[in-house]
């Protein structure tokens, strides 16, 4: 019961605080103007984030080209985990082996952002190959790349579920002694490819 009246007390003060402030009007939409260059700009944040960027050879099949390339990586990928939405073209000749030990994680955005330098990531289905591998691959579908949040919200509305994933480069956390760490809580290593076509340059060493 005293819990109770203290709880009342709190919220009728509360009430009486804010009853006599003015109401102020809703601000309407945020109006961001739209980039020139939606794939350089977001080539341009990402990276500034600590993401990769590569762009998939055209001359060759997604599936050759991506087995090469993650050969080359150091350290050299063995095995991978596949998100469920990716199709068997983009799929690297690689076994595929549970997130928890694989050495890198291949998905498919729905989109990327200049404005933010984000990936668009589904939330369901594909989480674990998203977040446990050290090394995060991400196909980026050509056209795909859009100048401002609210352009590809609005775009992909109608096949988005509850929830979706930013992802702007590599995990990092600064919890301790605000210092910055990669890879604590998701990969070390967030690797765009994106589709040919573009104007995107390669930003992998």
């Amino acid at each position: 019961m005293r819990g109770d009246s203290s709880r009342e007390r709190i919220l009728a003060r509360v009430a009486k605080a804010t009853a006599s402030r003015q109401r102020l009007p809703h601000p309407g939409a945020l109006v961001t103007p739209p980039a020139d260059d939606p794939v350089g700009g977001f080539v341009k944040r990402f990276t500034s984030s600590g993401g990769e960027v590569a762009e998939a050879d055209p001359e060759r099949s997604p599936s050759e080209w991506l087995t090469g390339f993650l050969g080359g990586l150091d350290p050299a990928v063995a095995g991978v985990a596949i998100g469920a939405d990716v199709p068997a073209d983009l799929r690297p000749r690689l076994p595929a082996v549970a997130a928890a030990h694989a050495g890198a994680g291949i998905s498919v955005a729905w989109g990327a952002v200049a404005e933010s330098g984000s990936l668009v990531l589904p939330s369901t289905g594909t989480r674990t190959a998203q977040l446990l591998p050290p090394v995060h691959i991400v196909w980026v579908p050509e056209g795909r790349v859009f100048a401002r949040l609210e352009d590809a919200l609005a775009e992909l509305q109608d096949g988005l579920p509850a929830g979706v994933g930013l992802h702007s480069g590599p995990s990092k956390s600064a919890d301790i002694g605000r210092t910055v760490v990669t890879g604590v809580h998701g990969p070390g290593r967030c690797i765009a490819l994106v589709g040919p076509g573009s104007t995107a340059s390669t930003g992998v060493t």
